[in-house]
């Protein structure tokens, strides 16, 4: 919860931001750089410890950020930048500046609501990995609740990015995606599914 008040006082910072640069995106990269770092060392530590060799070490480092972060993110991004200004948008009048969002803001958006994903999906399973990729239902279980919790963190974020923003409406769409999840992750449990063993498979042996 911590972390969504300081989201949300961002967010309301981008006000001022909007108010004193003429822009909602932020114009300093650094959050991405401090981002990319962060996936770089932890995904070493994964490579660490499942014994992988230096190469694939090398290529898995690269696709977790290249695939996982940048991606992902630009698809994301450009997708929500879409639908916000070709479907979202208040109707302006004759008296008021249109306004649209920005592409490099919902890159933002992603950027802040990809950080606690980060901390759940990359430092607290690195952590809780012996456990999670055992076989049987409490591994099952215990996986997709982490991965519930930081799919819906993550949704639940990027609405907090775009509700902000005063000439939007409708944005409650964003959290429709926390409800599929909601309805997935028990029947994904009631199957056996366990994403923790399944992901870390795809790159590891």
């Amino acid at each position: 919860m911590h972390h969504v008040a300081i989201m949300e006082d961002s967010y309301q910072h981008t006000k001022y931001h909007k108010q004193t640069k003429n822009q909602w995106a932020r114009d300093d990269p650094a959050f991405i750089v401090i981002l990319i770092l962060f996936l770089v060392f932890a995904t070493s530590a994964y490579c660490a410890a499942f014994g992988e060799s230096a190469p694939h070490a090398a290529l898995t480092i690269i696709s977790v950020v290249f695939v996982h972060f940048l991606f992902a993110g630009l698809v994301l991004a450009t997708l929500c930048w879409f639908l916000t200004n070709s479907y979202l948008r208040e109707e302006p009048n004759s008296h008021v500046v249109e306004q649209r969002v920005e592409w490099l803001y919902a890159f933002d958006v992603h950027c802040n609501s990809f950080f606690p994903a980060f901390v759940i999906l990359y430092v607290l399973q690195y952590f809780l990995s012996p456990l999670l990729i055992a076989h049987g239902f409490l591994p099952a279980l215990l996986s997709n609740l982490l991965f519930m919790v930081a799919i819906s963190y993550y949704h639940y974020l990027n609405f907090l990015g775009y509700d902000v923003l005063p000439f939007l409406d409708r944005t409650t769409f964003f959290l429709y995606p926390i409800g599929l999840v909601i309805i997935l992750s028990p029947l994904m449990i009631l199957i056996g599914f366990n994403p923790t063993r399944y992901f870390l498979s795809l790159y590891f042996r």
